[in-house]
């Protein structure tokens, strides 16, 4: 590993005190506010993507105040009857630890698996409960605001999105082929799928080209290392000072591999800076911006040692990040008209605990209203079938002067929502993202609020500490587990949360002398979702459905499988849970929930021939009430949510426990909200 000293490393930081200026950089993209014409997403005149590498969502922001991280009150159930947060390593559990060392973010933490065979062995059939044999221990370890404070205060002054995943359960190329191409060669042709990093060459279309010949102006803002071709390993090389660790996924297309200077496929993707001629990283950026040369889409990969690898410092990347935010905003009216999305394209082998929304594999694992072909591998020699994705979540951050103010956007998206939203901007389709995945993924405008035109001063964290003690590759840092593991404390408080399109609703209906339980899931009629269907009584699932918005899907459990009852927990999107306990056998009550207006409405009915005497508990606060219904009576009940911010977790049970149904969730009302109060509580 060549050595780089102090002197080299300023000079391709483009000669800036390096560290010294980080929180300027939030506080000047913070303070302009936005070029406002139509409010609407046609103010956005330049779309800039910073994909980093391989951290997971609870991994940096677990801890986080607001968002659904370490204190999400509705975690999943596993079979073995505790939360998701207990993972075992087979004679013990873990939860989710710190790691002991000092200055973490500056630490070279160790990579762990993130491959197609151990990501699978980690999701174990949707049953989610293998990741520390899978991954190994470390994949329990999080970060915490004194080790990140600058990507914590990014996410405090902008919008962090806590339902992004990945869309590959796996590594780094084909999460970035979902960013740039809609999928990985899902339909087995130009050399797909492609399931690991074999950058081999292929050829299906890119969404670059696509703008291209659309006329939208784009470009690859990177270092060259040591050229961009097959002997430089396409940016790839063994200084990680320079080049783009591989990262511009474009160079293993065979039109970029083949491009000449001239042709737009080689200027805009095989071009950069050259560090090795004392050109800074940022120079090309920043002169497009003051040039008035910044394209409408903009792709930005950083070196090995700026990328957040595991095993690169998380505080190498925030100064990275930081400079970009720099460039951008060195011409303000430039920055007014700026999106710029900064995620990250796999988890590495780190933790996640919210499972993420899976296609139904076969008919005995759940439904879905819309084809999910695509999105399932069939397996081959060398790997096992399964689910292309979703991928676990990972962070993203929406800087821009529309998504100021330290909110949380809790719909669910992937990489190709950052090419949805390109198609809301530009009206350009990207055929490649499947049906599935567009029904229930977002496209990012709700994490914007185009009719804002104010601006927000920020509260900045201290980062005179970032610049490395030196310019060297380190030994991997392996933290050891706690004996005695505890889930992490969550910070406390609330945060704005952007409004969502979500309207879900799920019937039970029991068929007593079939002894069957029938599901009726509903995600309403603006937006679709994917539900993850547990049981505490039943091993053979989880089940996952998919609903199209407007659209319903039903399944049946026969309760004969489960001593003659049912127990049935269903996940949704932000946080929404429904809980449905009783005898299978048996005529009696039912209850269904609908959301009205600010409140929600309960509906009770008694199909059963004595009257039911239930108690109704809303886990926000109030006093329980009573609610009687008789044989073949109706009866409704609104439960106004006025004191709980439109959260609802509400429980229905008799008196001997054997009938119980739960309600959890939030009513959107297109109005800006706030997160869910339960876990400030936890």
């Amino acid at each position: 590993m060549p050595e780089v000293n102090r002197r080299r490393f300023l000079q391709l930081a483009g000669g800036t005190a390096a560290f010294t200026a980080l929180s300027e950089s939030i506080a000047k993209a913070a303070a302009i506010p936005a070029g406002y014409h139509r409010g609407t997403i046609e103010d956005v005149e330049h779309i800039v993507v910073l994909m980093q590498e391989n951290r997971s969502f609870d991994h940096y922001f677990g801890a986080l105040r607001g968002v659904r991280g370490f204190g999400d009150p509705h975690p999943v159930t596993l079979d073995n009857g505790k939360s998701v947060w207990h993972q075992s390593d087979g004679t013990k559990e873990l939860l989710p630890f710190h790691p002991e060392a000092d200055d973490l973010g500056m630490q070279f933490l160790e990579g762990l698996p993130h491959s197609w065979p151990d990501g699978h062995a980690a999701y174990n059939g949707g049953k989610y409960d293998k990741w520390v044999p899978a991954k190994g221990a470390t994949t329990m370890a999080y970060l915490t605001r004194e080790d990140i404070p600058f990507h914590y205060a990014l996410a405090d002054t902008f919008t962090v999105c806590d339902a992004y995943h990945c869309s590959f359960i796996g590594s780094t190329d084909p999460n970035r082929y979902y960013m740039w191409t809609g999928f990985t060669g899902n339909d087995g042709k130009g050399g797909g799928p492609v399931l690991g990093n074999d950058e081999l060459g292929y050829d299906w279309t890119t969404y670059p080209e696509r703008l291209e010949k659309a006329g939208i102006s784009w470009k690859v803002y990177q270092d060259i290392g040591d050229g961009l071709d097959a002997a430089g390993s396409w940016g790839w090389i063994s200084d990680a000072y320079r080049g783009n660790y591989g990262d511009n996924s474009l160079l293993y297309f065979n039109k970029y591999r083949n491009a000449k200077a001239g042709d737009p496929l080689y200027d805009k993707a095989r071009t950069g800076t050259d560090a090795r001629k004392g050109e800074g990283f940022f120079d090309q950026l920043r002169a497009d911006v003051k040039g008035g040369k910044l394209p409408q889409v903009s792709y930005i990969a950083a070196p090995e040692a700026f990328s957040e690898h595991s095993n690169w410092p998380s505080n190498y990347g925030a100064w990275y990040i930081s400079q970009v935010l720099e460039a951008l905003t060195s011409d303000p009216k430039v920055w007014a008209k700026t999106a710029l999305f900064i995620t990250y394209d796999e988890n590495d082998g780190f933790f996640d605990h919210l499972v993420p929304p899976l296609p139904p594999r076969d008919a005995g694992r759940g439904k879905s209203t819309v084809d999910v072909g695509p999105d399932l591998f069939a397996g081959s020699s060398t790997h096992v079938a399964g689910p292309y994705g979703l991928g676990p979540r990972v962070p993203m951050l929406v800087v821009s002067p529309w998504s100021k103010g330290g909110y949380v956007c809790s719909e669910t998206l992937d990489h190709t929502s950052i090419i949805r939203f390109m198609e809301r901007r530009f009206g350009v389709e990207e055929p490649n993202i499947s049906p599935w995945r567009r029904a229930i993924c977002g496209d990012l405008t709700a994490a914007f609020d185009f009719s804002r035109k104010d601006s927000k001063p920020a509260d900045l964290p201290d980062t005179d500490a970032y610049e490395p003690p030196d310019k060297d590759r380190h030994p991997d840092y392996k933290p050891t587990p706690p004996a005695d593991p505890k889930l992490p404390k969550q910070e406390r408080g609330l945060r704005p949360a952007r409004p969502l399109r979500y309207a879900p609703w799920i019937d039970g209906s029991v068929d007593p002398k079939a002894g069957k339980f029938t599901l009726t899931f509903a995600s309403g009629k603006k937006a679709g979702a994917s539900f993850h269907v547990t049981s505490g009584s039943r091993t053979d699932g989880p089940w996952t459905y998919t609903t199209e918005a407007g659209k319903s899907v039903s399944d049946t459990w026969n309760s004969a499988y489960s001593n003659g009852s049912y127990d049935l927990t269903v996940h949704g999107p932000n946080g929404f849970v429904r809980v449905f306990k009783g005898p299978g056998k048996t005529a009696g009550p039912e209850v269904t929930a609908r959301h009205d207006g600010d409140d929600i409405e309960l509906t009770f009915t008694n199909k059963g021939s004595r009257t039911a005497e239930l108690k109704l508990t809303n886990g926000y606060g109030g006093r329980p009430r009573s609610i009687r219904v008789r044989p073949g009576a109706t009866v409704r009940h609104t439960v106004d949510l006025g004191a709980s911010r439109r959260w609802y977790d509400l429980t229905v049970s008799d008196a001997d426990g054997s009938f119980l149904r739960r309600f959890a969730g939030h009513v959107e009302n297109g109005r800006v909200g706030v997160s869910d109060p339960a876990i400030a509580r936890a």
